[in-house]
């Protein structure tokens, strides 16, 4: 695609100059590759291995009969040439047809997906994409998200490999239903290949495009070759990590445990980090292109009357974990008050009975008003209720012992169907707290800083609440438990 294009991407791969100091680096790349590292195994090992220290979220080793479909309650099938209403070529230039056949997208019965792009006699392709149902992968607060899959990448090298694009990667949830808003919502690509050069990409996409702090629309990338054996010859492990239990948050990218490319959030600024990590998480996609800017980019106009069809990659496993901090996860719906309290665990729900803690981070100097910074948040999940035409009311306890200068804020927001959507965000403004010792009386007095959306019924909906220092020097605590608590305005 010509550098001046303009339309918003789907994905969009870093485009790398032709040039002989390439070629010299891939070259070296290949060469160090059977001087490190751990060789993958040839086969699927079956169920999702161990994390110890993790938290298993989510996952899915694909066992199944032969030609079958990937799970439907895991998956959904990207079929066609684009997203409806979206960019065409799905953003970037690539030219197979996307299908739910399963020549192109199924089991292989030995507890692999296979994603297989064939070429026809009339010389069109078709390939298989598919994306995960849930789109909140999502880092707890004061935690770290982890996803992982264990692939071995089409096994094609040469001129024979030239416009293979496979891809394992994630987009922000806002980009469902929208397609237009890339790449503020945030992509992380986690394993990305061209051409079965024996190498993995990591790339980050954010920001505005063209440009902005993600170089769009390159991204900001790092590459490597695969430990041990090549990308495309053995299956290996490509994991993504996001952060959050260290200052400043970090984005990292493994193959086979070893770390090859990370970012941190004060490399860029607070609109861009929060645009892309301030939502309602990510989901996850596994794809075989065909041609399109990044293939063009390192082989020329592709694909090629040399380019073999048939090679599938293959899928062992893919799975989410999280450590640390609060699980995320919404609590059970509440019995029958609309009175929800912030409890242990990150939950939204019915009192516990006995009081606890969660810390505020610092703003350190900085102004987050009215922009959630490191927020502690708590959700609910299935709630079916009634809007009675109020307006939400909240109690929060904050102290920020002898700090001068804090002040604590809160944003409400409402889900109204469970799917991932906030059609209702509510921000007030914030509470400067006092130097004195002890719990202070945060409510919705302090009036209303701004709202997106309107209310309605909540059908399976979910209720969160983020609480955050906007202002100020010190950490804070905010009282949960039996504590501070919002009233929803629902019957």
């Amino acid at each position: 695609m010509s550098s001046t294009t303009r339309t918003p991407r789907a994905r969009r791969a870093p485009l790398i100059p032709r040039t002989p100091l390439l070629a010299t680096l891939l070259a070296t790349a290949v060469a160090l590759a059977g001087l490190v590292g751990v060789t993958g195994a040839d086969t699927a090992r079956g169920a999702v291995p161990p994390a110890p220290g993790w938290n298993l979220q989510w996952s899915d080793d694909f066992e199944g009969a032969n030609r079958t479909l990937p799970s439907s309650a895991n998956w959904q099938t990207d079929t066609g040439h684009s997203y409806p209403g979206g960019p065409g070529n799905w953003g970037t230039g690539e030219i197979q047809n996307y299908t739910a056949s399963p020549d192109n997208l199924s089991l292989d019965g030995s507890g692999n997906l296979r994603i297989t792009p064939l070429r026809d006699g009339a010389g069109n392709w078709t390939s298989g994409r598919i994306e995960t149902r849930r789109s909140d992968f999502k880092a707890p607060a004061g935690g770290t998200l982890r996803i992982e899959s264990r692939i071995q990448m089409p096994n094609v090298t040469g001129n024979a490999a030239l416009g293979y694009w496979p891809a394992f990667w994630a987009l922000g949830a806002p980009y469902r239903g929208n397609y237009w808003n890339w790449p503020g919502i945030g992509e992380f690509d986690i394993m990305e290949n061209v051409n079965g050069i024996n190498s993995v990409w990591g790339v980050l996409h954010c920001g505005v495009n063209p440009g902005g702090p993600c170089n769009e629309t390159t991204g900001l990338a790092a590459n490597r070759a695969c430990p041990g054996s090549s990308c495309q010859s053995a299956f290996h492990t490509y994991r993504f990590e996001w952060d959050r239990s260290v200052s400043p948050n970090e984005l990292r990218w493994y193959v086979d445990e070893q770390l090859f490319h990370s970012l941190r959030q004060n490399q860029f600024d607070a609109a861009t980090w929060s645009n892309m990590t301030e939502h309602a998480g990510y989901f996850i996609l596994l794809n075989v292109a065909i041609g399109g800017a990044f293939p063009d980019a390192l082989g020329g106009r592709t694909p090629t009357a040399e380019t073999v069809p048939g090679r599938p990659m293959l899928v062992d496993y893919v799975a989410a974990w999280t450590r640390g901090g609060s699980t995320g996860e919404p609590t059970d719906p509440p019995t029958g008050s609309s009175q929800l309290y912030a409890r242990t665990g990150a939950g939204l729900g019915d009192s516990t009975g006995s009081a606890a803690t969660a810390g505020l981070a610092t703003a350190g100097g900085a102004n987050y008003d009215g922009d959630p910074h490191n927020p502690a948040t708590f959700t609910s999940g299935g709630i079916t209720r009634k809007y009675n035409g109020g307006s939400t009311q909240f109690d929060l306890f904050v102290d920020a012992g002898t700090v001068v200068g804090n002040g604590s804020q809160v944003r409400v927001s409402y889900d109204r169907t469970g799917d991932g959507t906030w059609d209702r965000t509510e921000t007030y403004q914030y509470f400067a707290t006092d130097p004195l010792p002890g719990y202070e009386h945060y409510t919705q007095a302090r009036g209303l800083k701004s709202s997106t959306g309107t209310q309605g019924d909540l059908v399976n909906g979910k209720v969160r609440i983020e609480v955050w220092n906007a202002i100020g020097n010190g950490a804070g605590t905010l009282g949960i438990g039996n504590q501070s608590m919002v009233r929803i305005p629902f019957d």
